[in-house]
């Protein structure tokens, strides 16, 4: 039941993906965005990670998610403008350099996975530990409190950014 459970998220969280980037309408590409965290944050319940899911829902596709439609709302943006292809903004140098990029970033994921071994994945007595829920809540809320507060205050930043960039002129 539990493989049955993980294709299912996993094609939701694939073809909710896919489709955010094909969409050209940019309100469907934000809610299947949300759909796919949702997807996501099944899946971090398949792993026994409740705490990350339910903070995969909270912040992604509560507030950051809000923010971006909030965004789209406030643009008034009906559809995508296609009159560039990516080639013509890049340019051929910029083509090679992307390529460049994404194949030493498929060498580093190759030499990161080689190095991994079966020992990281099992359910040890620190593993348990990292992941209780009270622990973070007090580490995130002692230690790590100013990181916390400062997020908090550039996300409302940008939503004051987004307002000034959006006023139009009377």
């Amino acid at each position: 039941m539990e493989a049955v459970a993980f294709y299912i998220f996993a094609a939701i969280a694939v073809v909710a993906s896919l489709l955010v980037v094909g969409q050209r309408n940019p309100m469907y590409s934000v809610m299947l965005l949300i759909a796919s965290f949702g997807a996501l944050a099944g899946l971090y319940v398949l792993l026994d990670a409740p705490f990350t899911a339910v903070t995969q829902i909270i912040i992604y596709a509560g507030a950051i998610m809000v923010l971006f439609l909030f965004v789209v709302m406030l643009l008034n943006v009906e559809r995508e403008d296609s009159a560039t292809s990516v080639a013509t903004m890049v340019g051929p140098t910029g083509m090679k350099l992307g390529a460049g990029l994404s194949v030493l970033l498929a060498i580093e994921v190759v030499w990161a996975l080689s190095r991994l071994g079966e020992s990281h994945f099992g359910h040890d007595a620190e593993t348990v530990n990292i992941s209780s829920v009270a622990r973070i809540g007090q580490a995130l809320f002692t230690q790590h409190a100013f990181a916390f507060e400062a997020t908090s205050i550039l996300i409302l930043v940008a939503m004051v950014g987004a307002v000034v960039l959006a006023r139009r002129e009377r």
